[in-house]
């Protein structure tokens, strides 16, 4: 952990091996003075340089800018999300249900830093296994459950990044001392995987909703948080405009929901842009669209029908409105009462 080792005077050493700063802390002062002017050269280079901070502490303030007393890198690791997904992904589909919080934790911190979501090298050596062999099952359940893994990812709030071999599922772990199986591409298994993740990162670059508010809640909305029952997950992502707003279904179970019903949160067209198998036509003869129905459902007032899959993944495309906020009665009665008293008034008026 090469920023946490450099910021921590007690980092990995005992009591009596480490002396405290002058303020008594255990904070490093001449390594946070180091990060502050480097991270300011390179800012000051506009450039389109970045640097990033592999950092797994709470230490705070690593994204800030220097002159509001941050470190000033550019983005941080989320060392934090990438072991709770990859706790969560490992088990078996059954016993998900009892580690919920584990994919939905990390949207409670997701906007304290500029994060980027990492599948690190660290996680596919020494005996780990690779990213397919950490997924339960056999054969194409293990591919299923790393698509429906990916889609989560890419849909989450933060930068991603996948390390090499894990956009085509490779069986090995990673070595430096070999090169990666390309010839696993070869297998109709490997080459689906890496066409869907091909297909989800031109997704990624078509939509502004995935990237435009990636560091606020206005670009993210959850609709399906707590149903740990059927390990489904669901959730908006927007940008300003609202139009092209994408929901994401994910389904992370080999349990097939043929009758699915989910509250959305507009009374609008719903368009199927990608699913388990990656992109979906969107032309104007073979689009799939889903018209959002009068009736309450998880909260909201209006819902969708849509048949899930096992492992199921649908993103839909569609323009959010904000509701409009209901009038209230009480103020309307009075606006209503108050021309009938000037009319009365003036009567009396009259008569005099």
């Amino acid at each position: 952990d090469a920023v946490a080792s450099m910021l921590y005077l007690d980092y990995g050493r005992k009591d009596g091996q480490w002396v405290a700063n002058k303020y008594g802390g255990n904070g490093n002062l001449d390594a946070m003075e180091f990060f502050k002017h480097l991270n300011s050269l390179i800012r000051g280079r506009k450039d389109g340089t970045f640097i990033v901070a592999e950092e797994s502490t709470a230490w705070p303030k690593i994204t800030e800018a220097p002159e509001n007393d941050g470190l000033g890198f550019t983005y941080k690791w989320n060392m934090g999300w990438m072991h709770d997904f990859l706790d969560y992904m490992k088990l078996d589909p059954y016993f998900r249900k009892f580690n919920h919080n584990k994919m939905t934790f990390g949207m409670s911190y997701a906007y304290s830093e500029k994060f980027i979501l990492v599948l690190s090298h660290d996680e596919v050596v020494h005996l780990k296994c690779s990213m397919l062999n950490k997924m339960p099952g056999l054969g194409d359940d293990k591919f299923a459950n790393l698509k429906a893994g990916y889609a989560f990812m890419m849909g989450h709030a933060g930068k991603k990044l996948l390390f090499m071999g894990q956009d085509f599922g490779q069986e090995h772990e990673w070595s430096e001392a070999a090169e990666l199986s390309w010839n696993e591409l070869e297998q109709p298994s490997h080459k689906d995987l890496h066409n869907y993740v091909k297909d989800l990162l031109h997704m990624y670059r078509k939509y502004p909703a995935l990237y435009a508010l990636d560091d606020t809640w206005e670009g993210f909305e959850w609709l399906l948080v707590d149903d740990a029952d059927r390990s489904i997950f669901s959730f908006v992502r927007k940008d300003a405009t609202g139009k092209n707003a994408l929901m994401f279904v994910i389904n992370f179970t080999p349990v097939a929901r043929d009758d699915f019903r989910m509250g959305v949160p507009c009374k609008t067209n719903y368009t199927l842009v990608l699913d388990e198998h990656g992109n979906v036509p969107t032309d104007k003869d073979n689009k799939k669209v889903f018209a959002a129905k009068k009736g309450e459902c998880d909260g909201k007032p209006q819902y969708i029908e849509y048949p899930l899959p096992a492992y199921g993944v649908a993103v839909f495309r569609f323009n959010y409105t904000k509701p409009k906020p209901k009038a209230d009665k009480t103020v309307k009665a009075e606006k209503e009462d108050k021309p009938a008293k000037k009319t009365a008034a003036k009567k009396t008026k009259a008569a005099k």
